[in-house]
């Protein structure tokens, strides 16, 4: 096995830290600031500005694999440098590289036509417009997908669509201006996974209604956000519909396996973050006549998080290769393994961070408790662990038939 990285990658994770050190992590409180203080629902100054500036340096689009339009990066590659990205919660969007865009233009790629690729894929990879994808529902338990209820039904040329979806992330964005739709145009269909599809709705259609922002933990992560949606009798060209009629689920399993990735590598990320503001807090505080870094509990916690994130790594990197090689049905297991184990391993390391750093721990003064209600809520989106075990589970068992 090979653990080094390409020349390629290397001298990318060298320009990239470099971005960072000299925009990035010196603008995150000035970033805070500008959100605070102003339209929390518009983009701030510095985030647009810090977008011309990643993109005149070539630092843009790094996510999307196995495509001219994108760097030409396989996942593996990729891994490495969203890890850094997510070191900083706001990072990602400076490079066009943040969820639920990069899902949808990857969604465009594999499932789009031409025609559908050129007025929304061809913008989102600009960063000229936002986008969201309408897939949860708040009158059913939406972690087995075909309990949707929402509605693409024919009439004539178009599709009218019906629904109530919630926790939409970016529809509150100012510049989101295409949705990607889950629900069903066959509902009578045997097969419960052939009555879904997925279709483009644009948000400036009559009958889509932004109803509110949801906050995780309290805090509402303008400008971007999390909505619920209503879809009121919306209707949309049945040249909208992405692969066809009953896609749906094989349209969200290949959107959902680099989405779950890459949330997985940004997690990496954080927790090297909050490792290292752990090791620093225990080294400037004192109690009990010595330093924080000299107590043992303290020494067993920082190799503990040492332990699981290095642990943490080698599975995302292992999953990256077998989509890269293998695909993402045959690694269906190894991105279910990382969806539960990085989420866990980022909320126990952030807790031991949070622990050294006392009551400043549960404050936004050091973003760790942000951070926190972040991961919490990583091991539901996308699928929660409960699902994620079971696939496991069942394939594990399926070997011994």
């Amino acid at each position: 096995m090979e653990f080094a990285y390409s020349d390629k990658v290397v001298a990318l994770q060298d320009k990239l830290r470099d971005f960072m050190d000299r925009h990035v992590y010196p603008n995150e409180a000035r970033h805070a600031h500008e959100i605070e203080t102003g339209d929390r629902w518009q983009p701030t100054a510095l985030m647009e500005d810090l977008k011309k500036q990643a993109r005149l340096e070539g630092l843009w689009n790094l996510f999307l694999t196995h495509s001219p339009r994108g760097a030409g990066l396989t996942n593996l590659e990729y891994a490495p440098l969203c890890e850094i990205m997510g070191r900083a919660p706001m990072a990602s969007e400076v490079f066009n590289c943040s969820a639920p865009d990069t899902g949808n233009m990857e969604t465009l790629e594999l499932y789009g036509n031409e025609e559908q690729k050129e007025q929304w894929q061809k913008p989102l990879l600009a960063g000229d417009i936002r986008s969201c994808f309408a897939m949860t529902e708040p009158a059913v338990a939406s972690s087995d997908a075909t309990n949707i209820e929402s509605t693409i039904l024919r009439d004539g040329d178009h599709y009218v669509i019906n629904g109530r979806k919630w926790w939409t992330t970016g529809a509150t964005h100012p510049r989101c201006k295409i949705a990607i739709f889950m629900g069903k145009t066959d509902p009578a269909n045997p097969s419960r996974h052939r009555q879904q599809s997925m279709v483009l709705v644009p948000m400036d259609t009559p009958g889509v209604k932004v109803m509110r922002p949801l906050s995780v933990f309290g805090y509402d992560d303008a400008p971007h956000g999390h909505a619920e949606v209503v879809f009121d009798n919306v209707r949309v060209p049945r040249s909208n519909i992405l692969l066809g009629e009953g896609r749906g689920f094989e349209i969200a399993q290949g959107r959902l396996g680099p989405g779950r990735i890459h949330h997985c590598m940004r997690a990496i990320g954080a927790a090297e973050r909050a490792l290292e503001d752990m090791c620093k807090r225990v080294k400037s505080r004192v109690a009990f006549g010595k330093p924080l870094a000299e107590q043992t509990v303290t020494l067993e916690r920082i190799a503990e998080a040492r332990i699981m994130i290095e642990q943490a790594r080698l599975l995302v990197l292992k999953a990256a290769y077998m989509m890269d090689t293998v695909g993402n049905k045959v690694a269906r297991a190894e991105i279910a393994m990382i969806k539960v184990a990085v989420p866990k391993m980022l909320s126990s390391v952030l807790d031991m961070a949070i622990q050294a750093h006392g009551g400043a721990g549960v404050s936004d003064d050091f973003g760790l408790a942000r951070a926190y209600a972040s991961a919490r809520s990583m091991r539901i989106f996308d699928g929660p662990d409960e699902v994620h075990r079971n696939q496991i589970g069942r394939l594990e068992l399926a070997k011994y038939n």
